[in-house]
C-alpha cells in the first residue's frame, strides 16, 4: 500500500456508507494523531489502541486502531472526507494560504513543524505545512 492515509480515510467513509459503528485500522503513529484530531474536533465518538498478542508462529504482532464513529440522526458526522496531499502530489501551504473549509464549518488537517494540527491551530500559531486532509 503506498498511501496508508487514503486508505484510513476510505475505511471511514466506507464504514459510514453501511452505519457501521467502528472501524479497525493497522497501527501507525501518524493515523492515531488523525484520529485523536477528529475525535477532539467532536468528528468521531472515540479512539483506542488495540493491543494484540503475537501469535504462535509469528515473532511480532502489530497493534491496532479501533476508532468508534459518531452519527447524529441516524447521519454520519463527516459528510465528506478528502484526501489533499498525495505521494505523488504533495500540497503545501504558507502561513498565510492555509486552507479554508466550507467557510470554516469543517477543517484541514496540517502536518507542521510542530506536529499534526487542524488549519485554525496552525493560524493562530502562525505556521504552514502540509495539507493532509478536509474534513466536513
Amino acid at each position: 500500500m503506498t498511501d496508508p492515509i487514503a486508505d484510513m480515510l476510505t475505511r471511514i467513509r466506507n464504514a459510514q456508507a453501511v452505519n457501521k459503528k467502528t472501524v479497525v485500522l493497522p497501527m501507525s503513529r501518524m493515523k492515531y494523531n488523525i484520529a485523536k484530531i477528529l475525535e477532539q474536533g467532536g468528528w468521531i465518538e472515540k479512539v483506542e489502541i488495540i493491543k494484540v498478542a503475537a501469535k504462535k508462529n509469528s515473532s511480532s504482532a502489530f497493534n491496532e486502531i479501533k476508532i468508534e464513529l459518531k452519527y447524529k440522526n441516524g447521519q454520519p458526522m463527516i459528510s465528506c472526507l478528502k484526501k489533499v496531499s498525495t505521494p505523488g502530489r504533495r500540497v503545501y501551504a504558507g502561513k498565510t494560504e492555509l486552507p479554508k473549509v466550507l467557510n470554516n464549518l469543517g477543517i484541514a488537517i496540517i502536518s507542521t513543524p510542530r506536529g499534526l494540527m487542524t488549519n485554525k491551530e496552525a493560524k493562530k500559531q502562525g505556521i504552514g505545512g502540509e495539507v493532509i486532509c478536509e474534513i466536513y
